[in-house]
């Protein structure tokens, strides 16, 4: 299922293609219902009479909750199902009809001044259902909901109070003393979030997961209101099968079963050529792990031969520690790869290699530069318009019919120094290989474009999608919800955001994951959406297994393996 990022406009228009197909909003609505219900349940199960407390607005949103509640009781008849009304619903309401019937308790935030019953309900629940507004929600929030919201954090708060000090002195002799937090999923998405620009409210409910619909929703991977989603899980409520897609919209949250269909063959009667040949062209003495991180991040991920190019002390230092790959010994100048190195890199490729990383660790003294350059075809100081294929200058043939041979060149991927030695020079972008892929932090990005940090982070989607457009190159910005842009200006969201990754050395493992694939043959944007999911993946299970303040660059590596078997099955 191809997951499409929709603004609340498009979301509307989508409903409403659905609806006039035959899919009417009652019956999007008790799909939504389902859906929610689905994954309550799921985080329910083994609680034999849980405590839900269902949060209702007055609009749609209100509705998905109340059908959410009612098939979560007809789930489970001992489970203790609750309404909290915003608002009076209509009379008619049929969802507030079947709930009177079945006798389920039905409270109004007007009759409750002081809040007292909605933070009783609260602490005492196992789980709360927050279905107070979708994507008509405005900001500011209004005194009531504003006030309810609050009231609910407190409820969670209290739900968790202790009336001894003893787990501040010693929590692990009475592990079990602790009550659990209920656990909140937000329905579309939280209470308080602009669904657009990811505006939070001040008096905004954090979830635990959310559950939206049809497709996400920019507000839902945008910061600050990102922190507030928690896990998101998207249901499409099966109206993108039947309605035709809106032109407008182009981007995508990757998923799962999209990176399985991409994943490069493995066919069982092979060799290690089957498999490709990655070069490393990464390190200097002062960083000398970005070279193992990259070449093992490759590895693992699958290509069959990896090549180290670094300055020759580096050698000296890793080769024991990366023992599978093979090594090109470049002359150096206090440690730091020299300009003189660039042909004996371009010598060694010649049509051997499939894919190929240059940047890692490299420094950015001026000889890096000049090596870069060298490498990237072209002179220290030229830049002309026409593009250049990576290693070779342009024929004088190639330059009168504007026509370049791109057929012996390896797939290129640039990070860190590289990225930082080009962004010293004007218009570096003109000196890229067609579908370069660029990997910069939000650092590097602020450099390569010129742009402030807080402007890029104010709307990175529109950054990266617009610089990917002017440097026809595959950029993709790292950071919580990864995007990865094509040349078209085209985005893909990768769903993680793991603080875990917040440490030295796990880029070079991303690079390293990515040039893996372009290896095995992928095209450079599928190599940069597969490998910046399986990176995101294997944060997780590295997060899980440790605690994520103790997660290192190694532990990533040493988790793609179940990043992949999760992956392929």
């Amino acid at each position: 299922m191809v997951i499409k990022l929709a603004t609340t406009k498009e979301t509307r228009a989508i409903e409403e293609a659905a609806d006039k197909a035959g899919i009417s909003y009652k019956e999007m609505m008790e799909r939504a219902g389902q859906a929610a219900a689905n994954r309550a349940l799921a985080m329910l199960n083994g609680i034999e009479s849980p405590f839900v407390t269902i949060l209702v607005g007055p609009g749609n949103n209100g509705g998905d909750g109340l059908v959410t509640g009612l098939l979560i009781k007809q789930a489970n008849e001992r489970a203790e199902v609750r309404f909290y009304l915003l608002k009076e619903r209509a009379e008619d309401d049929p969802y507030i009809q079947v709930a009177k019937e079945a006798e389920i308790f039905i409270a109004l935030s007007e009759n409750d001044k002081d809040k007292r019953l909605l933070r009783n309900m609260v602490a005492q629940s196992d789980m709360v259902i927050d279905a107070l507004f979708g994507i008509g929600i405005k900001l500011p929030l209004r005194d009531e909901a504003a006030q309810m919201l609050r009231a609910v954090k407190r409820g969670l708060n209290e739900s968790t109070e202790q009336s001894d000090d003893q787990w501040a002195i010693n929590p692990i002799a009475t592990p079990s003393a602790k009550p659990q937090k209920p656990f909140v999923l937000a329905i579309d998405g939280p209470s308080g979030l602009d669904f657009d620009s990811g505006e939070l409210d001040s008096a905004a409910l954090f979830a635990d997961e959310t559950v939206t619909f049809i497709g996400a929703k920019p507000g839902l991977i945008r910061f600050p209101g990102a922190d507030a989603v928690g896990k998101l899980t998207v249901a499409n409520l099966g109206i993108t099968d039947k309605v035709k897609p809106l032109k407008s919209v182009t981007n995508t949250l990757l998923d799962m079963q999209t990176v399985k269909e991409r994943m490069p063959e493995r066919p069982l009667n092979s060799s290690k050529r089957s498999f490709g040949r990655a070069m490393v062209v990464a390190g200097s003495i002062n960083f000398v792990g970005a070279v193992h991180f990259s070449a093992s991040a490759a590895y693992r991920t699958g290509a069959g031969l990896v090549s180290i190019a670094t300055a020759r002390p580096v050698t000296s230092l890793l080769a024991s520690t990366t023992p599978e790959a093979t090594w090109l010994l470049l002359p150096h100048d206090m440690g730091v790869i020299s300009k003189e190195a660039a042909p004996i890199v371009l010598e060694e490729m010649g049509d051997r290699y499939s894919g190929m990383l240059i940047g890692p660790g490299l420094g950015q003294e001026e000889t890096t530069r000049q090596f870069v350059y060298d490498l990237l075809g072209q002179d220290k100081g030229k830049s002309d318009s026409k593009k250049r294929h990576l290693g070779f200058m342009a024929t004088s043939e190639e330059a009168d019919n504007g026509e370049d041979d791109a057929s012996n060149l390896p797939p290129l991927i640039i990070d860190a120094d590289g990225l930082n030695v080009l962004s010293k020079d004007e218009k570096w972008w003109e000196r890229l290989p067609e579908n370069t892929i660029l990997t910069p932090h939000i650092g590097e990005m602020s450099r390569l474009t010129g742009m402030e940090i807080n402007d890029i982070e104010a709307d990175r989607l529109d950054a990266v999608s617009k610089h990917a457009k002017k440097w026809k190159a595959i950029v993709l910005l790292k950071g919580a919800h990864t995007l990865i842009a094509d040349v078209d200006g085209t985005v893909t969201v990768l769903p993680f955001k793991n603080d875990a990754l917040a440490t030295a050395g796990t880029g070079d493992v991303l690079s390293g994951i990515i040039v893996g694939l372009l290896a095995q043959g992928l095209k450079p944007y599928d190599a940069a959406c597969v490998g910046g999911y399986i990176h995101g993946m294997a944060g997780e299970y590295a997060a899980q297994d440790l605690h994520p303040r103790s997660v290192i660059a190694s532990d990533v590596v040493n988790h793609i393996s179940a990043a992949l078997t999760a992956i392929t099955g």
